[in-house]
């Protein structure tokens, strides 16, 4: 598994954690019947409190990636995606997307950059 978490983020450390696997579900790198790293072992491979990786896997568990059965760990569950309002949706990823180029563009990014990023990543999306 490929998780990295930038301790110098203004982003908290369980939330890093979080989108990580998030990104490793959706891409299918971890599939459901999937073991997940115990939580102190995670932890230590991360350099982070192990309460951290426990909060992180919490999340997951209640937004239904994964279920957490006590000593066994937690294992990649198959989730049905939520019956959510697309108007919604579609406000909540304007609005994540304007605080992500603003970040983006504070530390530098150019807009011609992110301009060229943002079609590449939209491209890959469509090819999947």
């Amino acid at each position: 598994m490929i998780l990295t978490i930038d301790l110098a983020s203004s982003t908290p450390v369980y939330r890093q954690i979080i989108d990580g696997l998030r990104v490793l579900f959706v891409n299918r790198r971890l599939a459901p019947g999937d073991a997940l790293p115990p939580v102190r072992r995670l932890a230590l491979d991360l350099g982070v409190h192990f309460n951290t990786v426990a909060q992180a896997y919490r999340a997951l568990a209640e937004e239904g990636w994964i279920q957490i059965a006590g000593r066994s760990g937690a294992r990649v569950i198959e989730r049905q995606a939520p019956d959510a309002h697309h108007a919604e949706l579609a406000a909540d990823l304007q609005r994540r997307l304007g605080e992500l180029i603003a970040e983006l563009r504070a530390r530098g990014y150019s807009p011609s950059r992110l301009a060229r990023d943002l079609r590449r990543a939209a491209q890959s999306l469509e090819e999947h």
